[in-house]
């Protein structure tokens, strides 16, 4: 007999995280390990557990989707990563897919599209609903650097998303381990590209493209 798939889920709203749980537990080739209800729990316990599939929230406290990926991508890098969002951030379909997320799946679909892409990037497959797959396809005919965000890179990415919430460049310093002085740099990078003046026209821009 096949051993179980060992699922992890993480997403900041307990509702939805109940009713994904709940899914994935009614499959009888399925079972979830472990739960997360923001980013820096996700990674302590993806790292603990190590499942065969992640799901995890584009959105959530303390580290996003897209920062959970390139964390545990540096220390599981063939773990199948699901990112999990809501409709309106398919801004992020892109450059998650290039930091080695395997799938994309919105929210409005999970009770229909959940098990299938389990299934599929379990089995070493991308999964991209055919109007996530129209987006990508949509970016690459376009090429690069067609949209403001990007012209940042994954770090500038997360840096001005921490901005735009408020965050000082001590505390965003901690939070990735790095100097103060580095994430200054990155600020200025980020106002220079995106040819902005200042914190507040940072958090108009991340608002505006619904980062934030």
């Amino acid at each position: 007999m096949n051993s179980l798939i060992k699922v992890i889920i993480a997403d900041d709203h307990y509702i939805m995280l109940e009713g994904l749980k709940r899914i994935i537990e009614e499959c009888p080739d399925m079972e979830v390990v472990g739960t997360a209800l923001d980013g820096k729990e996700a990674i302590k316990i993806i790292l603990e557990k190590k499942p065969d599939v992640a799901i995890v929230d584009i959105s959530m406290p303390h580290y996003d989707g897209l920062e959970v990926v390139d964390m545990i991508k540096k220390h599981l890098p063939k773990l199948p990563i699901l990112i999990l969002t809501m409709h309106e951030e398919e801004q992020y379909v892109f450059r998650a897919i290039e930091i080695g997320a395997m799938g994309y799946i919105t929210k409005k679909a999970v009770s229909t599209q959940l098990v299938d892409a389990i299934r599929k990037v379990h089995a070493g497959k991308r999964y991209l609903p055919e109007d996530v797959a129209e987006v990508i396809a949509l970016k690459i005919a376009q090429g690069k650097n067609k949209s403001p965000i990007d012209l940042l890179s994954t770090r500038e990415l997360q840096v001005l998303k921490r901005i735009a919430l408020g965050q000082t460049n001590r505390e965003i310093a901690e939070a990735y381990n790095l100097s103060v002085k580095t994430i200054d740099t990155y600020r200025q990078r980020i106002l220079k590209k995106l040819k902005l003046r200042n914190n507040a026209d940072i958090s108009r821009f991340a608002i505006s493209l619904k980062l934030i």
